[in-house]
Parts: structure tokens; C-alpha cells; sequence
């Protein structure tokens, strides 16, 4: 989804080739033996298969929105690094506490707990500016939301009585934004019929 937000902020058109990871086409294996999704192809033919390395390419074609923040140099080695918290740490111990939830496992509150320390820092980033680097959107914003989201959805109850107001704020503005609807749009799969969609996003 964050691949998908990157290219619509960049203004980006590819064709979309929509897949389930349980069923991989031969063509993705082909391209990327790794058999992880997103993968980018780009018109020379350079492959690439990380998200985030997705968002960076595009957004270094075009950025018109400056979630790198260009007039701020100092920031994007930040952003980097809080998304790199992200990706690691955050996203290990977040798989591990929707698996517990999920099974009903006697260390559910101890993962959760794992999981606050960087949801902590989020929310201390947001406690006087709308985002996490300022008061306009950036690349750390779209990158570490879809995992805060799952973060919220495995226990939604708990969180909102949890005590993290201004993350509960920062959310709400971009789930109900158009960019993450348009993300979030749903797209036959390409191998009933082989077909390819445009994605877009003006």
C-alpha cells in the first residue's frame, strides 16, 4: 500500500499487475525469484522489489508535494532512520503480537508492550506539529502508516483507551483521506484474466 501511495503522490502511472501471495505467477518469480510483493519494473528493465525503495525512486522523479523535505536536508537522514525503526524492530514485533492475539497466546500484553515503544515515539513526535516532522505530510508519514493501522486493528478497543490522542488524530486524518482510499482500491487479480490497470492519481 505505501508502494502504491508513493507512486500516486509522485504522480507516477504504472501499470498494475494485482496478485495474492498464495498464488504467485510464474512471471513474478521470473522477475523477482524472491516472490515478495511490490515489485516495480521500470522501462529499462531495472527491478525493484522494496517498497520503500519503490517510494524513494519515485518520489526522486517527482516530488510536488516535497515529502522529502528539500528545504529541510537535515530532516530526510531522520525520517530515514525513524522508517528503518519501523521496518526492523516495530514490524518484527508487530507480526509477533497479531500472531499472539490471533492464537490467544499468555504473552499477548508483553509484545503489545514491545510494540508501544516506537508507538510512543510516535506519538511524542506528534504531540505539537500535525505530522511526524512537521505540520505537512512526508515520506514517513505514508511509510509508517499502514504498520501504526495494523498496530491499532489487531486490539482496536484497548487503543482508544490507551492514551494516544494525538497518534488516534494523525491516523484518522489519513485513512479518510482520498490518497489512502485510492490506495486501498481493489483490482481483479491479473491471473484470471491477464489483465493490467492503470494506477493513477491525480
Amino acid at each position: 500500500m505505501r508502494a502504491r501511495m508513493g507512486l500516486m503522490m509522485a504522480k507516477q502511472d504504472v501499470l498494475l499487475r494485482n496478485i495474492v501471495t498464495k498464488d504467485k505467477p510464474a512471471e513474478l518469480l521470473a522477475t523477482s525469484p524472491k516472490g515478495t510483493v511490490p515489485v516495480l519494473v521500470l522501462n529499462d528493465g531495472t527491478i525493484i522489489d522494496e517498497s520503500l525503495d519503490i517510494m524513494l525512486w519515485a518520489l526522486k522523479q517527482n516530488d510536488p508535494s516535497d515529502l522529502l523535505y528539500k528545504d529541510r536536508p537535515d530532516t530526510y537522514p531522520q525520517m530515514i532512520s525513524l522508517i528503518n525503526d519501523c521496518d526492523q524492530e516495530f514490524r518484527s514485533n508487530l507480526s509477533s503480537y497479531k500472531k499472539s492475539k490471533r492464537y490467544h497466546l499468555s504473552d499477548e500484553v508483553q509484545l503489545r508492550t514491545q510494540c508501544e515503544v516506537f508507538i510512543k515515539r510516535l506519538e511524542s513526535s506528534l504531540s505539537d506539529q500535525n505530522f511526524l516532522f512537521g505540520d505537512k505530510l512526508s515520506l514517513a508519514d505514508l511509510a509508517i502508516l499502514p504498520f501504526a493501522r495494523q498496530f491499532v486493528n489487531v486490539e482496536k478497543s484497548w487503543f482508544r483507551s490507551a492514551g494516544y490522542p494525538q497518534l488516534s488524530c494523525w491516523l484518522a486524518g489519513l485513512l479518510q483521506s482520498l490518497l489512502f482510499s485510492s490506495a486501498m482500491r481493489k483490482y481483479p487479480l491479473w491471473l484470471e484474466n491477464r489483465q493490467e490497470f492503470l494506477l493513477t492519481w491525480k
